[in-house]
């Protein structure tokens, strides 16, 4: 076998030299080796660190040779050896076999009997030895590779479980405050009002948003926003432990309050979250005054869903904004209705413009002396194709929040001078008093479109008056001013509407072309008791001073014949109210002046 080994006589091997060999031969060979095998694979060592070993291994074969008994193990080991020096190729093998077979007994200069078998013995021993350990090696390095690729396998399962869990934000969870987000909320709002269960059992939700909370942001900066953000979700959930609390999105929280008793347990929510969020913060060292608003929803499962508490609870938080912040309010169903009609009435103005839905009626304008009709004051009508007719309150102020007044005014104007112009000739002529609101009459090129007006439809400017709340005359622009003069100049009329019951400033009623003013029907109204002392003394004032001014006075909501003696009485020159006549479509005027 080749790791056994045989015993010879002791005169089997004669040296021609000591047994331990000449350190020159050595030296010698090793060099020779070292340039056998140098360029055969990768050598992480200098070429004097392989020479060095190579003569060490060199000594350890030729000890081998000359050892008895003869051992085959040492060419083994250095077989071993050389493959843990990376010298582990076929080609250094091959060159590592032909130099010792060729050259280490010449350069050691070994002579035996048998040295040329013991060395081929020895040298299929490199080789054994050589094999095993590249053999051990490559399952060495395999192993290595498995060990490395299960740690990777490893690895890579931790971190996909940790990405499935951090996806499940992130899917669930807000990252800044770790709440539940809106998904998650989403979910339990809707479990909470569609399971066929909970149909007796009763809802709660409370909506917040941060007052003023840009000013943070703005301030301080957006982290010390987070840190309020964060500070605030920490107090809703231990203010509210039992309840969700979820943050939805920027500064908006929202609370589920599930199987209430009534209203009264999602005010006790609302009120514990106002109490732990209005403690202030501390941002930058500095203390900072949180608030918030809620709008708070409460009713029945059965007949509800998650979309209508959501947009109710919303709704409700811009009442609670726009009430001042820092409370809360209860949803109110019928608020809610007239709301949302008045935003659809909005909308519809333009539309109703284009399709002919508005129209006009006139409400006489009569003498106190002598009965005489002295003019007709344009009230506009909206005939909506669902809500039947409006009155002007109905729509006249949501005009003028949109902006939305100066189309629809415009085209009042237009209509009364219009019909108005048709009117020549009959007898009478009354004038036409048209209501323009404060944008109209700050908006550039009212006189303009009036002299326009008055030419297309041969209405003679004597003939056409335009009321002006005293709000509008009271402008600290010169330019609303301006245009009043001009078109007096032209010889429209000017009058004051709702003369008593706003700034009543003289100065203007002195220096603007003021030609009448309209006293208002709340004084007139108190004309109808037995002894009207104090509003008929206002009156007589009020008519003292205008005749002063060279004015002439029109009393509004005149409903009795005992209101027009009164007013007669004080010297008011004409009555405008159902007394005299409700407002009516022009061909009904038209019949009376006839």
């Amino acid at each position: 076998m080749w790791g056994g080994s045989v015993a010879k006589p002791a005169t089997a091997i004669q040296p021609t030299a000591a047994k331990t060999p000449a350190s020159s031969g050595m030296a010698v060979f090793a060099r020779e080796w070292a340039n056998a095998v140098t360029g055969t694979s990768y050598l992480p060592m200098t070429q004097a660190q392989l020479t060095g070993l190579l003569s060490r291994l060199a000594g350890q074969l030729a000890a081998a040779l000359l050892a008895e008994p003869f051992d085959l193990r040492a060419g083994q080991q250095v077989g071993t050896e050389l493959v843990n020096a990376h010298i582990a190729s076929a080609e250094a093998l091959g060159r590592t076999v032909e130099v010792v077979q060729l050259r280490l007994v010449r350069d050691l200069g070994l002579v035996a009997e048998d040295v040329e078998d013991r060395m081929a013995r020895l040298l299929a021993a490199v080789a054994t030895g050589y094999a095993r350990a590249l053999r051990d090696r490559t399952l060495d390095e395999q192993e290595s590779i498995r060990r490395a690729a299960m740690a990777e396998r490893t690895k890579a399962e931790q971190a996909l479980r940790a990405s499935e869990a951090r996806f499940r934000h992130q899917a669930t969870h807000d990252p800044l405050t770790d709440l539940p987000n809106r998904n998650l909320f989403t979910e339990r709002l809707t479990a909470a009002v569609e399971a066929p269960e909970r149909d007796t059992d009763r809802v709660g939700l409370c909506f917040l948003d941060l007052d003023q909370f840009k000013r943070v942001n703005d301030q301080y900066g957006h982290r010390a926003g987070d840190r309020v953000l964060t500070a605030v979700a920490t107090r809703l959930r231990e203010a509210l432990s039992g309840h969700l609390v979820a943050r939805l999105g920027g500064d908006a929280f929202v609370v589920l309050i599930e199987r209430t008793g009534g209203t009264r347990d999602v005010i006790a929510v609302a009120e514990a979250a106002l109490a732990a969020i209005h403690e202030p913060a501390v941002v930058a060292g500095t203390e900072v005054a949180v608030r918030t608003s809620i709008g708070i929803v409460e009713r029945k499962v059965a007949g509800t869903s998650a979309n209508e508490l959501m947009r109710a609870a919303d709704c409700t938080l811009h009442w609670a904004k726009a009430a001042g912040g820092g409370r809360w309010m209860i949803y109110d169903a019928e608020r809610d209705r007239r709301e949302l009609t008045r935003q659809a009435l909005t909308a519809a103005i333009p539309t109703g413009l284009d399709r002919g839905e508005f129209y006009l009626d006139y409400q006489p304008l009569t003498s106190l002396r002598d009965g005489r009709l002295l003019g007709v004051e344009a009230l506009v009508r909206w005939r909506h194709p669902e809500l039947g007719v409006l009155r002007p309150d109905q729509f006249i102020g949501l005009a003028e929040e949109t902006g939305l007044i100066v189309p629809l005014g415009g085209w009042v104007l237009a209509e009364a001078c219009r019909v108005a112009g048709s009117w020549s000739g009959t007898g009478g002529e009354p004038f036409v008093s048209v209501n323009l609101a404060v944008r109209q009459v700050h908006r550039p090129g009212l006189v303009r479109d009036v002299r326009d007006l008055l030419r297309h439809t041969g209405l003679p400017p004597e003939r056409l008056q335009l009321e002006i709340t005293e709000s509008a005359m009271m402008s600290p622009a010169e330019e609303p001013v301006r245009a009043l003069r001009m078109l007096a100049d032209l010889g429209v009329r000017i009058a004051i509407d709702d003369f008593g019951t706003g700034y009543s400033n003289l100065a203007y009623l002195r220096d603007l072309p003021v030609t009448e003013l309209k006293v208002a029907g709340e004084f007139v109204a108190g004309l109808r008791a037995s002894e009207p002392q104090a509003d008929e003394r206002i009156l007589a004032s009020l008519v003292s001073l205008a005749h002063a001014l060279n004015l002439t006075v029109t009393a509004e909501g005149v409903e009795t014949a005992g209101q027009a003696e009164r007013l007669r009485a004080i010297g008011c020159d004409a009555g405008q109210g159902w007394h005299f006549g409700r407002p009516e479509p022009a061909d009904r005027i038209l019949a009376r002046m006839g």
